[in-house]
């Protein structure tokens, strides 16, 4: 349990009991020195008890993540952890101002407890940094708190914890920080005057607290842990897409008949990753702009050009030729910028997420050998990810390269690349969407 004032104050008033009726410097030295010690140990209490109040606030995500009764249960953790950083630190800041006017019977402590709180604060943020990638399972070979962390089982890390621990962290560097050190609302806009300034004491590690790098180290761990979320989620797909061409005899490759089902759930994945992304991330602003400038329409274009010009050669290694022709050509007269700066939007890291698997799908394509039949899979495959993909992306010039990719790779690795005819490859897809139609149920 916390350590109160009323149990500091019993025990500062033994000492001033002692204090009082002797007038030797010696006791008298006795005395401030243990009530430096004690007043020291409950500053650093005090903030121990906030860490762990904020990871009581995001442990139920961590332990329960399928008892989802909220609709959106990753904003009321979030709002959570806001308020556990944000209320309890000015909570803190309060109750350090009561000791403060208390005086402790006497005892010249005003200017070493000012440190001493600046100090705690500094000291706080960075546990609170180090659990943040405790908890991400970014830093499993931290030791674990056992007030903290005891009972977590920190290696199966919830993706959705690591999102809100990465908002949470800008949460800290673009609000907290500014709301704590000047504490700007009517009833704490005196408190922060109490320790905005040093105390005079003399510290060992140098400035007691400097908000800019605080700000600093919570801006680095949002990106890491934003990062960190987004290959989470990039890593189950991939063990999805190597089975998906590890497990098929691809030289016997029958004719396509339909897409394929890994397809489904490749975009099963990306629609839970938009669920949770949509929950606490904000709409891409320059969304519609950002498309209208990818040439997503003219690499699509360029595809069907390029499927027609193939459909045309009869032989094998003519269609193989003008197949790379026309990747050079594009590659000379279009540059495009893969990966970007993943910004913190829904689009913005959905769309890193696709990159990153594309990517992945390519480097599987490359390690097989196709016969027609399998190119063709692959070829109809491709093709279906390239309209529903665009429903979801912000870069569509990027994603429509990256596609063409997984087709050109494809390609040299086929035996014999002649793509399927515009007639048949819609017919399959139409046929898709329509069965596609038929599943989805109709809402009253």
């Amino acid at each position: 349990m916390k350590v109160g004032l009323e149990e500091l104050k019993q025990s500062r008033n033994k000492f001033g009991d002692v204090m009082i009726p002797m007038v030797d410097k010696s006791n008298n030295g006795d005395v401030l020195m243990a009530s430096r010690i004690a007043v020291r140990q409950y500053i650093k209490s005090t903030f121990s008890h906030l860490l762990h109040d904020i990871s009581d606030a995001l442990t139920n995500v961590h332990i329960k993540p399928k008892e989802e009764v909220d609709e959106h249960p990753l904003v009321v953790f979030l709002e959570a952890g806001k308020s556990s950083v944000l209320q309890g630190s000015m909570n803190v800041l309060l109750d350090f101002r009561q000791l403060l006017k208390e005086n402790l019977g006497g005892l010249q402590l005003s200017d070493l407890i000012v440190d001493w709180v600046q100090e705690g604060f500094q000291d706080f943020f960075r546990a609170l940094h180090d659990q943040f990638l405790l908890l991400s399972g970014k830093n499993k070979s931290a030791i674990q708190d056992e007030n903290s962390t005891k009972g977590m089982q920190v290696e199966k890390v919830v993706p959705g914890l690591v999102l809100v621990l990465a908002q949470l962290s800008i949460f800290i560097e673009q609000t907290a920080i500014s709301r704590i050190t000047e504490a700007r609302s009517h009833s704490t806009i005196e408190i922060a005057a109490y320790f905005s300034g040093g105390g005079g004491g003399a510290l060992e590690n140098g400035p007691a607290f400097v908000p800019g790098e605080i700000c600093r180290t919570f801006h680095s761990a949002g990106e890491i842990l934003l990062q960190h979320y987004i290959n989470m989620r990039t890593q189950k797909i991939t063990v999805l897409l190597r089975k998906r061409f590890t497990a098929p005899n691809w030289v016997k490759h029958k004719e396509p008949r339909e897409v394929h089902m890994f397809v489904d759930l490749f975009l099963q994945e990306l629609e839970a990753i938009g669920t949770e992304a949509k929950q606490i991330l904000p709409h891409g602003v320059l969304r519609k702009h950002r498309r209208s400038e990818s040439n997503g329409s003219s690499a699509s274009s360029r595809s069907n050009s390029l499927r027609d010009d193939k459909m045309s050669r009869s032989n094998t290694h003519r269609a193989r030729s003008q197949l790379l022709e026309k990747h050079l050509a594009k590659l000379f007269k279009q540059k495009v910028e893969i990966f970007t700066k993943t910004e913190y939007t829904q689009e913005s890291v959905v769309t890193a997420v696709v990159k990153l698997c594309l990517k992945s799908l390519q480097e599987y394509v490359r390690l097989q050998t196709f016969n027609r039949s399998g190119f063709q899979q692959i070829q109809l495959d491709v093709q279906f990810l390239r309209a529903s993909l665009k429903e979801i992306v912000e870069d569509e010039a990027a994603v429509d390269f990256l596609l063409d990719e997984v087709i050109v790779g494809a390609s040299e690795r086929c035996l014999d690349p002649i793509p399927l005819e515009p007639p048949i490859l819609d017919k399959l897809i139409q046929a898709k969407l329509a069965k596609e139609k038929e599943q989805t149920p109709i809402s009253p």
